[in-house]
């Protein structure tokens, strides 16, 4: 997984903690099995993180989807808890698999979900919808981490 402006949603505070998001995965993806059990912690302390964010400002302003938001951000932790637990055992076997489940899953989730909170935010904390300006993109080439014209 690589970071790149079509993950970009127009809400700054929500585009930096993506943007980490993403580099926990991509650390995952990368890491050694030695590094696995670290980098599945430091990716549940940045959800853990991340998620109660997040649900903070849709409770706090009274997000009208925020229900069906915030039980999946529950399913997610409790998975990447799950497979915390079993690399700090000395099981790696799903370490790899559940980083590229959340690759598969995290576009969607925020160009649906996420990209709805953004608008909100923006209309409650600027008056209007959220202002994205992106590179001109190759989106063949993000898989590979290599974005060009």
């Amino acid at each position: 997984m690589h970071w790149h402006d079509g993950l970009l949603l127009g809400y700054t505070p929500m585009d930096a903690v993506h943007e980490e998001f993403v580099q926990c995965i991509a650390a995952i993806q990368r890491g050694t099995d030695a590094e696995l059990a670290g980098l599945m912690a430091a990716l549940e302390r940045h959800a853990v993180q991340h998620f109660e964010e997040e649900n903070h400002w849709m409770v706090s302003t009274e997000f009208p989807a925020r229900d069906c938001h915030i039980d999946e951000h529950a399913a997610v932790l409790k998975s990447v808890r799950d497979v915390r637990a079993l690399a700090e055992a000395g099981d790696l076997s799903e370490c790899r698999r559940l980083a590229q489940a959340l690759a598969d899953w995290f576009p969607g989730h925020a160009d649906y979900l996420d990209s709805a909170l953004a608008a909100w935010m923006c209309k409650r904390t600027h008056g209007g919808k959220p202002v994205v300006i992106r590179r001109k993109l190759d989106l063949r080439s993000t898989e590979t981490g290599q974005v060009g014209e």
